[in-house]
């Protein structure tokens, strides 16, 4: 059978991420993706984990500490846009779930700009062969706009540098998510 974005999305990660490695869960939400980073990156990684919401940090610190995973995992309360500012490479893979949090509220959604800023610290600090996830929820109000920048960013970044990838169910109905990935090819060269 087929995997679901998520699943398929975990799979592009364990694919590429070591012990010791940094990852980057740009929007942690519930923990699921940075339980997963945290795990694959070992006690002598870094995950950086970022969200805007404190249920999102709550949520994520819980789940965490259950696994005791929470030493080698930064939590942010600040949005992926400032990521910059905080995380200094490189960055073996990241994850973005773009829209907004399972059971919380639906107004506060991920943003075009923002994303987008987000993904351009990201490519300076991406390790060759590294991977950035993004999951595209869309059936919001907003997200099609996001979807639209999403794709568009992806589609511009140069063949000689990176690979994408775009995997979606074509003939499912209410806007099943859309999965990208971007990798670093082997060389080091310039993100755009």
């Amino acid at each position: 059978m087929l995997p679901t974005a998520m699943r398929y999305s975990h799979t592009l990660l364990k694919e590429v991420l070591q012990p010791g490695q940094t990852a980057v869960d740009a929007t942690m939400g519930n923990g699921f993706d940075t339980e997963l980073l945290a795990s694959l990156v070992g006690p002598t990684g870094q995950v950086f984990a970022f969200d805007i919401q404190e249920q999102a940090l709550q949520a994520t610190k819980k789940r965490l500490a259950e696994k005791e995973l929470l030493a080698q995992v930064q939590l942010i309360h600040q949005g992926h846009e400032t990521l910059a500012d905080i995380v200094s490479g490189p960055v073996h893979a990241a994850i973005f779930n773009l829209g907004y949090l399972p059971k919380g509220d639906k107004a506060i959604i991920t943003l075009p700009d923002t994303t987008k800023t987000a993904l351009e610290a990201l490519l300076t600090r991406l390790a060759p062969k590294g991977r950035i996830i993004l999951v595209c929820y869309y059936g919001h109000a907003g997200g099609e706009a996001e979807l639209k920048e999403v794709h568009s960013f992806c589609q511009q970044l140069p063949q000689e540098a990176f690979n994408v990838l775009s995997y979606q169910f074509i003939n499912q109905r209410n806007q099943p998510p859309i999965l990208f990935c971007i990798e670093r090819k082997n060389h080091q060269s310039s993100a755009r």
